[in-house]
């Protein structure tokens, strides 16, 4: 189980254990973002999904709050996302999320590709009763750096992307809107043409309405090859 720390704007903090993580896929309003999605990750290889959205569960432990990620290999990418955290005493938390997901697995099932990278979460959260009534105007982009230099590959808002009200409802559903669940929203389209299999990850969440940004950021380290 892992237990993650969250500051809150009042200065007060939240530590929450971590008993369910849910990846949520091909979630966009827009059908054309979703396709443009789908379309990205099928130049990759990956085969069309059946049904959108989708929901993948993730290992627990893979709800990180960490500046470095260990891959196997170079084909790997994170997602500029939120994340919807259920606290201890049930109140829902909003934060940024990187889903770093090994592209090569990806090809071979979703759910396995998920399960090979950490969920990054970020060290501070909102309420989501504070910034709900202006949920649509948060701004979510993200940046990658390779060989030193830094480039947007993503920039949109959260009205491109079902609601945590949506969830919750789906959560509830299923009986799964429990304290430490964690459900990470699904992404925006990329920017084309940029890399982004790169060197680092940089995500933010913006208020533009108080001014106020919730920020992540993580290098990404080859491991060594296996041997034997």
């Amino acid at each position: 189980m892992a237990r993650l720390t969250f500051e809150l704007p009042d200065g007060s903090t939240r530590e929450v254990d971590i008993v369910q993580v849910l990846n949520a896929g091909y979630a966009g309003r827009s059908q054309d973002d979703v396709a443009a999605h789908i379309a990205e990750l099928a130049e990759l290889g990956v085969p069309t999904p059946s049904v959108t959205p989708a929901l993948y569960p993730v290992a627990p432990y893979l709800a990180q709050q960490i500046d470095r990620v260990a891959v196997q290999h170079r084909r790997t990418s994170g997602e500029a996302e939120w994340a919807l955290v259920v606290a201890g005493d049930g109140e829902l938390l909003l934060t940024a999320a990187c889903d770093h997901t090994d592209r090569d697995l990806e090809v071979h099932g979703v759910a396995w590709s998920k399960n090979a990278g950490p969920d990054v979460l970020a060290r501070r959260a909102w309420r989501l009763a504070d910034v709900e009534p202006r949920l649509d105007d948060l701004t979510l982009r993200a940046w990658v750096t390779r060989d030193g230099t830094e480039t947007e590959i993503q920039h949109g808002t959260l009205a491109e992307l079902l609601t945590p009200a949506y969830w919750v409802d789906v959560l509830r559903s299923r009986d799964a809107l429990t304290p430490g669940t964690v459900l990470i929203s699904g992404t925006i389209p990329m920017t084309p043409g940029v890399d982004q299999f790169a060197d680092a990850w940089r995500v933010e969440l913006g208020d533009p309405a108080t001014g106020d940004t919730i920020r992540l950021a993580y290098d990404v380290h080859p491991m060594p090859e296996p041997i034997g």
